[in-house]
C-alpha cells in the first residue's frame, strides 16, 4: 500500500466535496444575484474603477483582463454551474486531471469576484472558501485514494479557524474571561436568526456554560484533531455539534457550513474505506504535485501563526493576494447595544418632520419592529451586513453609502432588488432620502405577548440629513 493515499477516508473525502461544491454553488449564486448593483458598472463600487487604480500583482483577477456587467455575471453564473455539477458527482466520472482542473476552475473564478469585490468581500470567509477550495483541487478522485498529506492541511485549516478564533476572544473583550458575552451577543449579533431572541432570553446561567462550552471547543479540542482515531473524529465531531448550535443562533452566512464542511474529512466514518477495486497506489506526478504544494503552504503558514501567537493577533487577515494561507477570528469583541440605521424617503417638495417618511425594508436586517428575523444563512446578504457595520460608524459606510443612498433616488433597479421591499416603485422614487439611527432591543417574553412585536426600538439621533438628487443624472 502507498505511504502516500489514505484509503480509509474515501467517503470522508467524498462527503467533504459534495458539502464544498454546495458551498461554492451558494456563494457563487450570491455573487450572480447581487453583483450589479454592488459591484458593476453602475454599482456602488465598480470594479472598472477598483481594476483602474490596483494593479494585478496585488489583486489577481480574471476582470483585470475585462470587465463588463455582462462578463462578471457570466463568471459568477459559471461558477454556479460548475459547482452543480460537481456537487451531482461529475468529478468521478472524469480523468484525475480533469476533476483538479474543475476544482481549479472554481478557485480561479471565486478568486477573481474576491480580489475585485473590496468592502462587499472583506469578510474572513471569503478568505476561507478560497483556502479551501485550494486544497480541494489537491484531494484527487475516484483515481486515487485521499492524500494523507492534504487531510493533515485540512486539520491544520480547522484548527488555525477554530484555535485562532478562540485565542482572539481571549485576548480581546473582557467579557469572554468572564463568560458574559452571551448575554449580549445573540442580539447585538450582525444579523439576528430565527432563534436568536429566543437565545438571548436563556437563563444567564446558562450563557455562561455556552461560554465556557465555546472556549473549550476553540482552545483545546483542536489539538484532538492531531491524535489517532477515534479521538480525532470525535473532536471534528463535537466542532460540528458547536457550529450547528451557532447555524441556529444566528446568520453568519457560509462560516459555520464552511467549518462544518472542513471538519468532515477528519471524520472516519463507518465502512468508508475505499472499494475493492479502487487503486492501491497513486501517480507519480500527482504525489510530486502534492508534496510541493503541501511544502509551499507549510513555507505559507509563518504568517498566519506568527499573527496568531502575537498578543497584538487581528481577525481575518490574507498574507498573499492568492488567499492561499490565512489568518481566522471572529467577535473579538461584543456590542452591548444593537444601533439600525434606517433609510427612509419622501415624496414631498419641501421636507419636514412631518412629511410622509416611508421606510425600506430589507431582507434580513432588523428594520419593522414586528417582523421576526428570518433564516438566510448560508446565503450572504452582504448590503444587511454592511448596514451593521455602518451603525457601529459612519467610517464604515463611506466607500458606499452615499451611493446606496443615490441608486435609491435614482428608483436603480438592481439596488431594490437587494431589499425586502421598498415604498416607492422604480418609475417613481423620492425625492428626498434620510436615515436615521434607532437602538433596538428585542422584546421580552411579556411584550411579545401584547405587542406581537419582535423588537423595541427608540430614536437616538439623524445619521443622514434629508438628500436628494442635484439633478436627473447627478451625484449626491
Amino acid at each position: 500500500m502507498d505511504w502516500f493515499i489514505a484509503p480509509d477516508y474515501w467517503l470522508s473525502r467524498l462527503v467533504f466535496q459534495r458539502a464544498l461544491a454546495a458551498v461554492y454553488l451558494v456563494a457563487f449564486l450570491t455573487a450572480a444575484v447581487q453583483f450589479r448593483a454592488l459591484l458593476g458598472e453602475r454599482g456602488m463600487l465598480p470594479v472598472p474603477r477598483f481594476t483602474a487604480r490596483v494593479p494585478f500583482r496585488r489583486a489577481p483577477s480574471l476582470f483585470h483582463l475585462y470587465c463588463s456587467d455582462r462578463f462578471c455575471a457570466g463568471c459568477a453564473w459559471a461558477g454556479c454551474a460548475v459547482s452543480a455539477a460537481l456537487l451531482a458527482g461529475l468529478d468521478a466520472l472524469v480523468p484525475l486531471g480533469a476533476a483538479m482542473a474543475l476544482w481549479l476552475v472554481l478557485w480561479v473564478l471565486y478568486l477573481s469576484i474576491v480580489n475585485v469585490g473590496q468592502t462587499w468581500y472583506a469578510f474572513g470567509w471569503e478568505s476561507l472558501l478560497l483556502e479551501t477550495g485550494f486544497l480541494a483541487v489537491f484531494l484527487g478522485n475516484d483515481e486515487v485514494a485521499p492524500p494523507v498529506v492534504v487531510l493533515f492541511l485540512l486539520r491544520w485549516l480547522l484548527f488555525r479557524v477554530e484555535f485562532g478564533a478562540g485565542l482572539i476572544k481571549m485576548r480581546g473583550d473582557p467579557c469572554w474571561r468572564n463568560l458574559t458575552c452571551l448575554h449580549h451577543h445573540h442580539e447585538t449579533q450582525p444579523m439576528p436568526g430565527p432563534f436568536s431572541r429566543w437565545f438571548h432570553h436563556l437563563p444567564k446561567p446558562l450563557h455562561r456554560v455556552e461560554t465556557a462550552a465555546n472556549h473549550v471547543t476553540q482552545l483545546a479540542v483542536p489539538f484532538l484533531l492531531f491524535t489517532p482515531q477515534p479521538v480525532a473524529t470525535a473532536a471534528a465531531s463535537l466542532m460540528i455539534v458547536t457550529q450547528l448550535w451557532l447555524v441556529l443562533s444566528g446568520n453568519f452566512s457560509w462560516l459555520n457550513w464552511l467549518t462544518i464542511t472542513l471538519a468532515l474529512p477528519t471524520v472516519r466514518f463507518p465502512g468508508g474505506d475505499a472499494p475493492a477495486s479502487a487503486p492501491d497506489t497513486a501517480p507519480l506526478w500527482f504525489e510530486v504535485l502534492v508534496l510541493a504544494v503541501a511544502a509551499l503552504l507549510l513555507f505559507l503558514s509563518y504568517h498566519p501563526v506568527a499573527n496568531m501567537l502575537s498578543r497584538r493577533q487581528v481577525m481575518n487577515r490574507s498574507f498573499d493576494p492568492l488567499h492561499l494561507v490565512n489568518t481566522y477570528g471572529a467577535f473579538g469583541s461584543v456590542n452591548r447595544v444593537r444601533y439600525e440605521v434606517i433609510l427612509e424617503g419622501t415624496t414631498d417638495e419641501v421636507p419636514h418632520e412631518d412629511s410622509g417618511w416611508q421606510a425600506y425594508e430589507f431582507r434580513g436586517k432588523p428594520g419593522d419592529p414586528r417582523r421576526r428575523p428570518r433564516q438566510f444563512a448560508p446565503y450572504h446578504l452582504r448590503l444587511d451586513w454592511l448596514m451593521w457595520f455602518a451603525a457601529l460608524s459612519p467610517g464604515y459606510a463611506e466607500p458606499w453609502f452615499g451611493k446606496l443612498v443615490e441608486r435609491l433616488l435614482e428608483g436603480d433597479r438592481a439596488t431594490l432588488r437587494l431589499l425586502r421591499s421598498s415604498p416607492f416603485p422604480p418609475d417613481a422614487p423620492p425625492r428626498y432620502i434620510r436615515a436615521r439611527l434607532f437602538r433596538y432591543r428585542f422584546t421580552t417574553r411579556r411584550e411579545l405577548r401584547e405587542t406581537g412585536a419582535h423588537w423595541v426600538r427608540a430614536y437616538v439621533r439623524e445619521y443622514l440629513p434629508p438628500t436628494r438628487l442635484a439633478g436627473p443624472a447627478q451625484r449626491l
